[in-house]
């Protein structure tokens, strides 16, 4: 048996595959990303913007867990596909790259935009 896509709409292409919605929420629970993100906050995060060093992120780590970390720098993961380093902000707790090794990029999620919950701080998102 062969598995072939649907035709496409006649008069249009085909649509190029994209996540269902552009924004959602998460959650942080934990301490690894204090002092600036606490457990309880929630975030609204961006499934279509880019990732860039510095900015926080939700990532699927190796063990399915999903995670709120700091995007670094662009590494190779042992596969040789591209990743990134995303670590917490509070080195002594969590666990983070420095534990698994660069996650993939396709399962880096989302970049976070904002602190919805408690009120935003000022401060390094």
């Amino acid at each position: 048996m062969s598995h072939t896509s649907p035709p496409a709409r006649a008069g249009r292409p085909p649509r190029p595959e994209r996540r269902a919605l552009p924004w959602g929420w998460a959650l942080v629970r934990g301490d690894s990303m204090r002092p600036g993100l606490r457990p309880g906050d929630r975030l609204l995060v961006s499934y279509r913007r880019a990732v860039r060093p510095g900015r926080v992120v939700v990532a699927r780590l190796a063990d399915g867990t999903l995670a709120v970390k700091r995007a670094t720098e662009r590494r190779r993961t042992a596969s040789g596909a591209a990743g990134w380093w995303l670590l917490s902000d509070d080195p002594e707790v969590g666990v983070d790259s420095r534990h698994r090794g660069p996650v993939p990029e396709d399962d880096v999620r989302g970049v976070v935009v904002a602190r919805v919950w408690p009120r935003p701080r000022c401060g390094r998102m």
